[in-house]
């Protein structure tokens, strides 16, 4: 098993006033070299905006788009119909922006902070017509057991969300001294794992609170949580 470590301090941080803004990869004014991508991942933001705040309309193309929200309400408004359409925390957020679109993303609270991951990963298909879609996933599903929040369109997983990627995203909560082998779903893929909360080892490494570690030549590994914690997956082709 190979192990990269991303610490939560090394990440790219940018405060804006409204937005403070943490990049695991390479990202607007914030560039290392190695930290480009992890396979096919190209973008993790961990991103806090204040109320009634946000980001203006802008593009996208050729690009899955993936929004969880952790705390708060965020609204999307695009160009594919959809007007103010609020994506609060439980729900997952997806858009496959393909041949070109144009949305905007704001803090639908008068008063209270929005807390968010956008996740970008890099399609397996160029120019597809864009796609929105968004699903509430339930707590309680994820207690001590995996719950798989977005998969590919070519595999057949009933409840997931779905994007032009070889790709699985999921979460888990882990109530402290329990343990979880994770299995990779795809053969030649990697996982990257960010700690959300909480204090978990893996292997060698105890990740805090936004620790996050890439996982690449392996079949299965084992977290063990030290408390309770909550933890995210993107599984992503490393290769493509």
């Amino acid at each position: 098993m190979k192990t990269v470590v991303h610490k939560s301090d090394s990440r790219g941080y940018a405060n804006h006033g409204w937005l403070q803004a943490n990049h695991s990869f390479s990202f607007a004014n914030f560039y290392n070299p190695e930290k480009i991508h992890f396979g096919a991942l190209r973008v993790l933001n961990d991103d806090v905006i204040a109320p009634k705040m946000g980001f203006g309309t802008h593009p996208h193309d050729n690009m899955e788009i993936i929004t969880i929200p952790l705390k708060g309400v965020l609204k999307h408004r695009d160009n594919m119909h959809n007007t103010w359409q609020p994506i609060i925390p439980g729900e997952v957020q997806v858009m496959s922006a393909g041949t070109g679109v144009q949305h905007s993303e704001i803090n639908g609270s008068n008063d209270e902070h929005l807390s968010l991951f956008q996740i970008w990963i890099i399609p397996n298909k160029q120019h597809v017509a864009p796609r929105y879609d968004q699903k509430q996933f339930n707590a309680s599903d994820r207690k001590n057991k995996l719950q798989i929040l977005v998969t590919s369109m070519d595999q057949d997983h009933e409840g997931s969300l779905k994007i032009h990627q070889d790709a699985v995203i999921s979460r888990i909560d882990l109530d402290k001294g329990k343990s979880f082998e994770y299995e990779i779903k795809h053969p030649n893929s990697g996982v990257y794992v960010m700690n959300i909360h909480g204090l978990v080892r893996i292997d060698e490494h105890l990740l805090e609170t936004r620790d996050a570690v890439g996982i690449t030549e392996t079949d299965r590994f084992t977290l063990n949580a030290e408390d309770d914690s909550g933890l995210l997956f993107i599984e992503v082709p490393m290769h493509f």
